[in-house]
């Protein structure tokens, strides 16, 4: 049996085909001191594989017309192809190429690393980014979400082939998932799985005597009683971007759905707590919002605001308002089925075009939830009570980091005040 899984979704398109290929693993799985070496190899997967080189393998893409990706996050490595029918026998056998045979050649990893290492100064010069770095590096700590992908310049810069390789070997070996979407026949997995070099990708049964990437459950029981609650970051900047959040449960647990209403409730439109508190009432943010992706492992839950140094401590008032009454109060009827909406409206959205319906239907794969997990969750959200939000915002949301950055005055006054609270 294949490490690999083939899953198709048909769709009345004109001749296109949405592909992805998912592989477990990505930054979280970054060895010691080699944070950013996953970023860094899914950068190189496209850089030359099997049969291509780099000028081969990128004359045959655009040639076709078609869009070839890599993309990296904290829980894997996303490949992306979107072509034409007509020449996905052709590319499609890319993707295997790039996990089997890639070639990491010595002049593009110079090259990708020192792309790699331009991002994290441009990162550097981000000061929401800059916040959100330490609001991680406190909630997280050593654990595997506890650094960007791109890792930090001091290891990434001694990141060579001998580093890279062992991992490039493991890719084909971990839990991996291909789902196509768009002009298919029922026979099309098949032939897939008959094009070269999809017949040589190994057995479930080969990974016995050799170590695979796979995350380590014990490492996301956080500790974090210990960890500063506040993290500071003076810059001299026109604005002041304030993060709190706490790290929470991995997606598709019993208990993910009610932060995810409660995400809805509080940021997601004008009609949200944020946008109409911070931006209608008082008039005190540029920007505001809530951070809660989906992760294999704890995701967080963050809410952020930027705002002038004048009104940076209202703003931070008004945010821990906002954070405290999620626990202490519960939100009304009216404001529960408007949640609901919003999150119905979230799932449609994201589910529209062929390369969503396949990137859902990975991604679900790899977090172990059936095929129709997004229609349960839609009948489920109807069961829902106002006490369930509360209660997992009492269990999740009781203990926030917070993160600030901006000028070193205005951060030493939200400190003050923040040491009130806690």
């Amino acid at each position: 049996m294949s490490t690999l899984k083939i899953l198709l979704d048909p769709r009345k398109t004109p001749g296109i085909i949405a592909a992805k290929l998912l592989l477990r693993g990505g930054s979280s799985a970054d060895p010691f001191n080699q944070r950013g070496a996953h970023q860094l190899l899914g950068s190189l997967l496209s850089r030359g594989c099997g049969p291509y080189d780099n000028i081969a393998l990128a004359d045959l893409v655009e040639g076709c017309g078609a869009g070839l990706r890599c993309d990296i996050n904290e829980d894997g490595i996303l490949i992306s192809l979107k072509c034409a029918k007509s020449d996905a026998k052709r590319l499609l056998p890319l993707l295997g190429w790039m996990v089997i045979e890639p070639h990491l050649e010595t002049d593009q990893i110079k090259l990708e690393r020192e792309l790699s290492l331009q991002a994290l100064h441009r990162q550097k010069e981000n000061p929401f980014q800059i916040a959100f770095d330490g609001w991680r590096c406190n909630a997280y700590g050593n654990a595997p979400y506890g650094h960007d992908p791109l890792g930090f310049k001091e290891e990434l810069s001694k990141l060579k082939r001998k580093q890279l390789k062992p991992l490039a070997n493991e890719l084909q070996l971990t839990s991996s998932v291909l789902t196509l979407s768009g002009s298919l026949n029922e026979d099309f997995a098949n032939q897939v799985k008959s094009l070269d070099p999809f017949p040589s990708w190994p057995n479930i049964m080969k990974k016995n005597e050799l170590k695979t990437i796979s995350l380590n459950n014990s490492l996301f029981n956080l500790t974090v009683e210990n960890q500063p609650r506040i993290s500071l970051h003076p810059e001299e900047t026109e604005q002041v971007f304030i993060l709190m959040g706490q790290p929470t449960v991995p997606h598709g647990t019993k208990e993910d759905l009610p932060l995810r209403l409660l995400d809805c409730y509080i940021g997601s439109g004008m009609s949200s707590v944020l946008f109409k508190c911070l931006r209608e009432d008082h008039g005190v943010a540029y920007d505001v919002g809530v951070h809660h992706p989906i992760r294999h492992g704890p995701a967080p839950f963050v809410i952020h605001a930027s705002t002038s140094e004048d009104k940076a401590l209202l703003s931070l008032k008004l945010l821990s308002e906002i954070w405290w009454n999620l626990t202490s109060n519960k939100i009304n009827e009216q404001n529960l089925e408007l949640s609901r909406s919003k999150f119905r409206g979230q799932l449609a959205h994201s589910n529209q075009t062929c390369a969503q319906r396949a990137e859902r239907m990975a991604q679900l794969k790899l977090l172990g939830l059936s095929n129709d997990f997004d229609a349960q969750t839609l009948k489920a959200i109807e069961q829902l009570e106002t006490t369930d939000l509360q209660n997992a915002a009492k269990k999740y949301l009781q203990k926030p980091f917070l993160s600030l950055c901006g000028p070193p005055k205005t951060l030493e006054t939200l400190s003050n005040y923040w040491s009130t609270m806690i």
